[in-house]
């Protein structure tokens, strides 16, 4: 039996939900979630039959329709056309672990009690979180603002029968999924459709599935950084801790102890140099990694309190006994943060292609790390991969959240375009993956050239478990496979003995 996780008004931490997807648990609304969701729908029934003013989304139309009054008996016919006439995405199918996320985060904000959905739309959701039916999301149309209304649409469409579902490894129709559970489709209440597309869940869940890949690579970043250092052959006097207390950023001071634990009993870090002074790209590995870490910090921060938020409109507080249209459905509060989250990770792509062209110079060891050169190119053009990876990045980065652009007839007037840096971001991401595999790759066989002397033990039980994947190059042979095994080895190698406190 699957472990279950309670959706309630409680912290939801992304640590919790890597935890969820890893370990497959089912979701389940407790008994506090259970009674607000209830209690915002009475009130909201209740004053529809109490109020015949236009109240935004309930019985008006959207957007820059907001004063079309629309009579009570066409209040279902509404919500489902607003989920119909929203779904215009467009683009890539959005990943499944990404709409899996979506699912979560959109059940977590409607748990609150501030949106007025029914208890049959949010188990609806449920379910399909826990059978791992997915409805089918495309990656373009949304402005990061109004929600993200196009995606969340998609998203929706399955509860009323519409559109498409990945089960069972096939895209198939929603109807088709609803025979097959034996399910009824959702009748939207009032309220409802503008409640399941109001939201930031496609950013959020961007943002988190971003994250949590973001924080591996910035660890992975650090043990291969430091394993270059003494490929490279490079001073350790950088990483005192001296250096750092007199510049005390968070993230440099972490990653310069890190480099120093990871180097540990190193007897290439011990012996003598000949080289005063090392490039930037070692020597300046705190300064670079620890400044990316530390906006991680702050990323990290930001998505922790959208994801515990209540962003659709309007917003119902049941004990002021106020209905009230707002705008938190704006993405800005996660754009700027997605944006700089791209910027910070593609720093640790740049510094690692500059670790890689430097060790393949032939400064401190053979010319392009291979016996033989001229008759072998060696490791001449990983680096050239890694140089038109980076390059991408830099193109990638360009802040989206910068734009904006008028929309539903001048009403929406202001977005935050935080679905392109949403999308963006998990691409640079992933670029940086390749890149560090590279490097991987690169540092690996330099350390081969250091002679007699060996680095320390865990680098060596690192490269050992490495060669186990990808082996040391004599002669020229086909790379490309092997990147494709770095990366796969950076995906799922254990990493518990690099997580020092």
């Amino acid at each position: 039996m699957r472990d279950c996780h309670y959706i309630s008004s409680s912290v939801l931490d992304i640590e919790e939900i890597r935890e969820i997807l890893e370990k497959k648990k089912s979701l389940a609304l407790s008994e506090e979630a259970i009674y607000h969701i209830e209690k915002a729908r009475k009130y909201l029934d209740n004053k529809m039959k109490e109020n015949k003013t236009p109240i935004y989304g309930i019985n008006t139309g959207f957007g820059s329709l907001c004063n079309v009054k629309i009579s009570s008996e066409n209040l279902t016919k509404l919500q489902e056309n607003l989920v119909m006439s929203h779904a215009c995405g467009t683009g890539e199918k959005v990943s499944k672990p990404i709409i899996r996320l979506m699912l979560l985060l959109k059940i977590q904000s409607l748990n609150y009690g501030h949106s007025g959905v029914s208890m049959e739309t949010v188990n609806r959701l449920i379910d399909f979180f826990n059978e791992d039916v997915l409805p089918v999301v495309y990656s373009q149309g949304s402005l990061g603002a109004s929600g993200d209304l196009a995606p969340l649409a998609h998203l929706s469409l399955p509860l009323i029968g519409k559109g498409e579902v990945y089960l069972d490894g096939k895209i198939i129709p929603s109807e088709e999924m609803l025979k097959k559970f034996g399910w009824e489709p959702i009748t939207l209440q009032s309220k409802e459709g503008l409640a399941l597309l109001n939201g930031t869940q496609f950013m959020s869940a961007h943002g988190v599935y971003a994250l949590l890949k973001a924080n591996r690579l910035s660890m992975w970043a650090d043990i291969i950084g430091a394993l270059s250092v003494d490929a490279f052959d490079c001073n350790i006097s950088p990483f005192n801790e001296l250096v750092h207390l007199v510049r005390p950023h968070r993230g440099q001071i972490k990653t310069a102890e890190r480099i120093r634990k990871i180097l540990e009993g190193s007897e290439i870090a011990e012996q003598v140099k000949q080289n005063v002074q090392d490039p930037y790209s070692f020597r300046c590995i705190p300064q670079v990694h620890g400044a990316s870490k530390d906006t991680l910090d702050f990323v990290y921060k930001s998505f922790k309190t959208e994801i515990n938020s209540v962003t659709d409109n309007p917003n119902i507080f049941v004990d002021a006994d106020k209905i009230i249209s707002g705008g938190n459905f704006h993405g800005q509060p996660i754009a700027l943060p997605l944006d700089y989250l791209a910027i910070a990770m593609a720093e640790l792509g740049n510094i690692s292609e500059r670790r890689i062209y430097q060790l393949v110079s032939g400064l401190r060891g053979p010319a392009f790390l291979v016996d033989a050169p001229g008759l072998n190119s060696g490791f001449m053009i990983p680096q050239y991969t890694a140089a038109s990876i980076v390059s991408q990045n830099k193109q990638l980065c360009s802040p989206a959240s910068i734009d904006s652009i008028v929309s539903s007839n001048g009403q929406e007037d202001h977005v935050s375009m935080g679905a392109n840096a949403a999308t963006k971001v998990v691409k640079v991401i992933d670029n940086v993956a390749t890149v560090l595999a590279i490097e991987l790759y690169n540092a690996s066989q330099a350390l081969s050239y250091r002679g007699k002397h060996k680095t320390s033990p865990m680098l060596q039980k690192l490269i050992e478990d490495f060669r186990k994947e990808v082996p040391l190059v004599k002669e020229d042979i086909v790379m490309a496979p092997y990147i494709q095994k770095a990366r796969k080895f950076l995906k799922n190698y254990n990493l518990t003995e690099f997580a020092f406190e």
